[in-house]
């Protein structure tokens, strides 16, 4: 353990972090809320302390070096380590008190967090709950990088290694078609192989349900359209309208089908659907008041 004075800041280091993801030294001073002469300056201070650069300037961009890229790499860890340790300071004294960042994906969120912030409100009075939607890959990167401290996703998304993960809930897909559909005939259950030929109208790319739909549908000889929807919403109305059928998650149906303008069937053995879970970074400061809110969030999927 070295106890001699480092030769840089923490604050050098967050000036270093968001000249690189910003790539323009303005907008890292905007970030940080300092002028830009005076982050430019403690940034060339930075490179000369440790005797490499870290980014090409020029009149157009800022280009990280070979060297910039790894220094940034251990620059994050460390000012997450630093950022982990106040927080964990905080918690010690009371650990289902203060901030809780949380994210959802679109496909959830609209469903799911109405449901639970009453009773996570009335179970937990002292955690203040911020929610962040955004899409598998982008609430992922921001919890590694310490920007949430949990998320809930789909399970059979690519998980990987440092995440930690408990189970909400199963959430199957329901066969959704307009009321006067040839489907529509009956709501008994029906199979995969009732889709060959048919319109399956599914999300646009990026979201993981729309992966998932797919890997199900693969089994039929369905008819993709090339207009993909935005939202579950806009999914629905296009179904009622016509223009073809869908497979809509369990958890939205109250949402979406509260006119009762849709037809909805469950499938046969074997049913498509996801598994909702509630992820975090090992070792997360906030990692009680994740794993305390669990089952509120549980009881939220299962009703």
């Amino acid at each position: 353990m070295r106890f001699s004075p480092h030769p840089f800041s923490l604050r050098q280091l967050q000036y270093a972090v968001a000249v690189g993801e910003q790539r323009s030294f303005r907008r890292a001073a905007s970030v940080c809320h300092v002028s830009q002469p005076s982050l430019s300056a403690q940034v060339a201070q930075l490179e000369e302390v440790l005797g490499v650069t870290l980014f090409d300037r020029d009149t157009q961009r800022v280009i990280i070096t070979t060297a910039g890229h790894a220094f940034l790499v251990r620059a994050r860890a460390l000012l997450l380590a630093a950022d982990e340790l106040v927080s964990a300071s905080a918690r010690d004294a009371d650990p289902l008190a203060g901030p809780l960042r949380l994210g959802v994906i679109p496909t959830i969120g609209p469903y799911l967090v109405p449901k639970a912030m009453g009773p996570l409100r009335r179970g937990f009075p002292k955690l203040q709950f911020l929610w962040r939607e955004e899409r598998t890959d982008a609430l992922l990167k921001a919890l590694r990088d310490g920007e949430l401290d949990g998320c809930i996703v789909a399970l059979d998304s690519d998980l990987r290694g440092e995440l930690h993960s408990v189970v909400l809930g199963h959430d199957p897909f329901l066969l959704a078609t307009a009321k006067d559909h040839a489907l529509a005939k009956t709501r008994a259950p029906v199979s995969a192989k009732a889709l060959d030929h048919e319109r399956v109208l599914v999300l646009e790319e990026g979201h993981c349900l729309s992966e998932q739909v797919a890997q199900f549908c693969g089994r039929a000889r369905h008819v993709e359209l090339d207009v993909r929807a935005t939202s579950l919403g806009t999914l629905s109305q296009m179904v009622v309208g016509g223009a073809g059928v869908t497979l809509l998650p369990a958890l939205a149906v109250p949402v979406e089908n509260r006119l009762g303008t849709l037809h909805l069937r469950p499938f046969v053995e074997r049913a498509p659907g996801r598994t909702i879970a509630l992820v975090w970074r090992k070792g997360a400061p906030a990692r009680a008041a994740l794993k305390a809110i669990a089952p509120t969030l549980e009881q939220a999927v299962a009703a």
